[in-house]
């Protein structure tokens, strides 16, 4: 079985078929939701130290955050520019 996984930065990926919304930081709802979720133990940080530009909402309610621009990640998942790419994992 072979799953599609989005390269998010920095050697990070997530897999792309569990991604909801990705979002940019700026707004108070969406600090709310980063605040929430690092609280419940489900936020996953992987800016690699650098300033957080887009939010990844999951369908498993992690949030991840990374230091790439939302409009790059969803050219990215829209396989645009090749970031998409396939994984074989046997399960």
């Amino acid at each position: 079985m072979s799953s599609k996984l989005l390269n998010i930065g920095f050697g990070n990926t997530v897999a792309a078929d569990k991604v909801i919304a990705i979002i940019s930081p700026e707004s108070a709802p969406v600090k709310r939701l980063k605040d929430n979720a690092e609280e419940s133990g489900l936020l996953i940080d992987a800016t690699c130290g650098r300033r957080t530009r887009s939010v990844i909402v999951c369908n498993s309610r992690h949030i991840v955050l990374s230091a790439l621009q939302p409009e790059t990640l969803a050219a990215r998942l829209a396989d645009k520019d090749g970031a998409v790419f396939e994984s074989d994992s046997k399960e």
